[in-house]
């Protein structure tokens, strides 16, 4: 995968900015092999673009020292890294190169143990077997060009996709799920978030929106979509958000209305808090540093009953405590009649007369094609792929909407270090909340991730790196989001894959800007000895007069470290053909008989986590498709 030059200069790497500390062992050639089988199974691109930062460093060397990275004295290396992390720009670059080196090294037993963590989880003891699982099939065991036919073909698996299908089987349809990736179980679930990004993660995890920053956006691919990696955290829609899509037309979006389908998803999930222990200390030492300042904090809400704190919810929950859809609403649909292909990507969308009939689409193991019939077309893919298969079909583009009003809650966290033992790894990662300034569009919830990335999120390298990760057991991770008015856009690849335009306005920096203040004011009023932040030139900060020089600053977007999930609107709904994508039905104002039901037709961000509001909207949906089916029954 790599040269013998770029790996000597990777090993070089890897020894000035991993080297050994008091009890965890520095980064050796063993490192960069892990490195290599790391990038070697992401896609072409992503190793392309790393050789180019190796490249870079040697250029950064020759510019500063006149000399080549790898001939240089370890003292040299170092200042050399230091000036990367120093730079505007260069410090992109650093992170680039670094990141993937943490995680390699930190991914490895013996790092694990020498903090006291466990590495992996155990397998079940048995291999379960349901009855329901009979209806599932894998693409690639269909004849090459098949075609299948049902009532309605639902594409997608997750919170838009699940919940649909299991409504309109139980209504006596012939339902069709069909998904792109595996369907995963618990046996598959190792605890290594690495191998599981890879497995479960859309590119691996490097699905990136690009604009006046580069923001990732984690999607999942796998029957359960992103519904299989999230934290499980579960809200209503606010009111205010209901309020103004009522002014914008949507006149049947009340609480009474929307009531039902809450408590019907809420039931089949088993929303509820999780327990004091499984929430464990992060969340005692959140509460206690709102309580001295005086903001509202609570537990959060979450789909995950019988949750033991194994700390691994974005990584395949390996007691499926949490109720994603994979272990809820799909067996449920499969159960009353409905069947699962998994392994096949949808590239098209089939219509005759103005009417969608059907998709097409190929297995993803070999290629071959399939073709589905329906009465009904359900798309659920997700508020990126949606837009995108939409616009490889040349679909729905008569309003000019269809891939814009992209909104993706922007978020970053930091990390509070303790005199305490924290033990972090063991707890809920996103069980508490601050909802103190909510209705200024800041929500502050727990963002703890395993220790090899909480590696690659963090700044910084050599012995004071080194000194901060033997502090892991002592620290924790918080994050927040904000409600953005920031819009992009989600176009369709040659590749097929969606790409993301994104550009974070002055509203939303500031209130990013402030989310780090206030939530390092927290950590200090809880007793942190220090906070680290992704933010440049406000990296460490050991008291509150570092928080008031950063409150007093003015911080880029490009001098944020930023993540967002929860994208929505891409294919928003609305009253007027002209100005959105599918009405108040779900269906699509240029294609009789395709109904969207994912977060692309959300008409506007929502300043919370969107799970539950989809798979409810989802239920909603399901009403109007069957009467649309009934109604082509009857003619």
């Amino acid at each position: 995968m790599l040269t013998t030059s770029e790996r000597t200069q990777l090993e070089l790497l890897a020894e000035t900015a991993l080297p050994a500390g008091r009890i965890l062992p520095g980064a050796t050639a063993a490192t960069v092999r892990r490195l290599e089988t790391f990038l070697g199974e992401l896609p072409p691109a992503v190793l392309a673009g790393y050789r180019k930062l190796i490249l870079a460093l040697d250029a950064q060397a020759l510019l500063q020292t006149r000399t080549r990275f790898a001939k240089l004295p370890f003292g040299r290396r170092v200042e050399v890294l230091d000036a990367l992390e120093n730079g505007e720009a260069s410090r992109l670059l650093l992170r680039g190169l670094l990141a993937p080196l943490k995680v390699a090294h930190f991914d490895d037993p013996a790092v694990y143990a020498a903090l006291g963590c466990r590495f992996a989880v155990d397998p079940p003891l048995t291999k379960e077997k349901n009855r329901w699982q009979e209806q599932v099939l894998d693409a690639a065991t269909l004849p090459e060009g098949e075609t299948l036919e049902c009532d309605v073909v639902v594409v997608g698996t997750g919170a838009g996709g699940a919940p649909m299908a299991k409504a309109l089987a139980e209504r006596g349809h012939a339902v069709l799920l069909v998904e792109e990736g595996p369907y995963f179980t618990r046996k598959d679930f190792t605890g290594r978030p690495v191998q599981m990004m890879k497995q479960m993660y859309r590119q691996g995890g490097a699905t990136v929106a690009f604009g006046n920053t580069a923001i990732p956006v984690p999607i999942g691919r796998g029957v359960g979509g992103t519904t299989l990696i999230n934290s499980g955290t579960c809200f209503r829609l606010p009111r205010e958000v209901l309020a103004s899509w009522r002014a914008e037309g949507l006149r049947d979006f009340t609480d009474d209305a929307l009531n039902p389908f809450y408590e019907e998803v809420e039931e089949v999930i088993g929303v509820g808090p999780s327990t004091a222990a499984a929430l464990g200390a992060p969340a005692r030492i959140i509460a206690r540093g709102c309580d001295a300042l005086g903001y509202s904090h609570h537990p959060l809400l979450r789909n995950a009953p019988g949750c033991d704190g194994q700390g691994l919810c974005c990584f395949g929950c390996p007691t499926e405590a949490k109720r994603s859809t994979n272990v809820s609403y799909v067996p449920l649909a499969l159960g009353k009649g409905a069947q699962l292909i998994t392994g096949l990507r949808i590239e098209r969308v089939l219509t005759e007369r103005d009417a969608a009939v059907g998709v097409s689409g190929v297995a993803t193991a070999d290629g071959r094609k399939l073709t589905v019939r329906a009465k009904v077309v359900v798309l659920a893919c997700g508020t990126l792929n949606t837009p995108a298969l939409l616009e490889r079909s040349g679909l729905c583009g008569t309003s000019g909407q269809l891939g814009r009003n992209l909104s993706i809650h922007p978020a970053s966290a930091g990390l509070g270090v303790f005199d305490e033992e924290v033990n972090a790894s063991r707890t809920v990662p996103q069980g508490y909340a601050i909802d103190e300034f909510k209705h200024e569009g800041l929500y502050f919830e727990g963002g703890q991730v395993p220790l090899e990335l909480t590696a690659a999120t963090l700044s910084g390298s050599g012995p004071s790196f080194i000194s901060l990760m033997e502090q892991f057991n002592r620290s924790f991770t918080f994050g927040f989001m904000v409600k953005d008015t920031s819009r992009g856009r989600v176009g369709a690849r040659p590749s097929g894959e969606p790409s993301m335009r994104y550009s974070v306005n002055e509203h939303d920096r500031a209130l990013l800007q402030r989310g780090f203040a206030i939530l390092s004011r927290v950590y200090f009023a809880a007793g942190a000895k220090e906070v680290r932040l992704p933010v440049l030139g406000f990296d460490r900060l050991r008291s509150l007069d570092d928080v008031a020089k950063l409150e007093r600053a003015t911080v880029p977007a490009r001098h944020m470290d930023l993540t967002a999930y929860h994208p929505l609107g891409t294919a928003r709904m609305g009253v007027a053909p002209m100005s959105s994508v599918v009405d108040a039905t779900n269906e699509a104002h240029d294609v009789h008989h395709l109904f969207i039901s994912d977060g692309s037709a959300l008409p506007s961000s929502l300043g919370v986590n969107p799970q539950l509001t989809l798979m409810a909207m989802s239920l909603r949906a399901a009403g109007f498709v069957h009467r649309r089916l009934e109604r082509l029954q009857r003619a």
